[in-house]
């Protein structure tokens, strides 16, 4: 088949679970259900996240990880795809070998746009990775990000900032010091002039900033951040505006989090019919 008529491609680098829906296992399926193909290479296989009383499985050895990538670059996937986005690593050795693919990705492909989502904790656990994973989020893999996805808490620890104002998140966005030209969406900031009852995405980039409100669902789900880059992704990979992808994104993440309250679900769940429609649509 030719590559032209082949659906675009993502190339996805996350954590895997057997049980609920985080890393790839939140993000590979609102692509796919957007029309993308998903090239979905997993860090971490778990049974199912740490909240539970067990917890099986391990982060993915450095060797296998490393034999994992160059199959993709064997069958010539950096070349044939739009986006790579990275999410939850794991360990320090598969943080420096994602942080090498990413950039041989880009110089083999120079359209090619990279996502990184620089999982590392939030407001309520704080910071879940070593500091020096942390670290290599902050000085390798941020740097050659096209897009840019962290929560607040991440924001200010990769920053040193307190994220309290829209000033304090444009301030932040400059000392990311992601590549040029590159966009940063800050997620999950309720600011001193944030309304009450909302929550926002802030997009800081070259064209200007741009704040998204959406109604604040009090509930707390493992996944929640991996099920909107995902829905980010999807938006972007089917050449939605950011704004309008991050706009849908919040939609179907929110539609998500409440069908889960209503059903009293641990985790979050993507079988709703309207939010499975709203995939199709896109």
């Amino acid at each position: 088949m030719d590559d032209t008529a082949k659906a675009p491609l993502i190339i996805s680098i996350q954590s895997q679970v057997v049980h609920g829906h985080v890393g790839n296992s939140a993000a590979v399926f609102p692509m796919q259900a957007a029309g993308l193909e998903v090239a979905a290479i997993p860090t971490v296989i778990f049974s199912n996240t740490p909240d539970y009383p067990t917890l099986r499985g391990a982060p993915v050895p450095a060797d296998l990880f490393a034999d994992l990538l160059l199959g993709a670059e064997e069958r010539g996937l950096p070349q044939r795809a739009i986006w790579i986005m990275t999410g939850y690593i794991g360990s320090v050795e598969v943080a420096e070998l994602t942080a090498d693919f990413v950039a041989r990705c880009k110089q083999a492909n120079p359209t090619l746009r990279y996502l990184c989502d620089p999982v590392m904790g939030d407001h309520g656990p704080g910071l879940y990775v070593p500091a020096e994973l942390a670290r290599l989020m902050r000085d390798r893999l941020l740097p050659m990000a096209d897009l840019a996805t962290p929560n607040s808490f991440e924001l200010g620890h990769l920053t040193r900032r307190q994220i309290r104002t829209l000033a304090d998140v444009q301030a932040a966005a400059t000392d990311l010091n992601l590549s040029a030209g590159a966009d940063l969406i800050a997620t999950g900031c309720i600011l001193e002039d944030t309304p009450a009852g909302q929550l926002e995405s802030i997009i800081v980039g070259p064209t200007g900033t741009t704040r998204l409100p959406t109604p604040y669902i009090p509930v707390a789900l493992p996944g929640t951040g991996d099920l909107f880059a995902g829905l980010v992704m999807a938006g972007r990979g089917k050449n939605r505006s950011l704004t309008d992808a991050v706009a849908f994104a919040q939609k179907l993440t929110g539609m998500a989090l409440a069908h889960a309250a209503q059903v009293g679900a641990n985790e979050i769940v993507l079988y709703e019919p309207n939010f499975r429609q709203e995939l199709l649509r896109i």
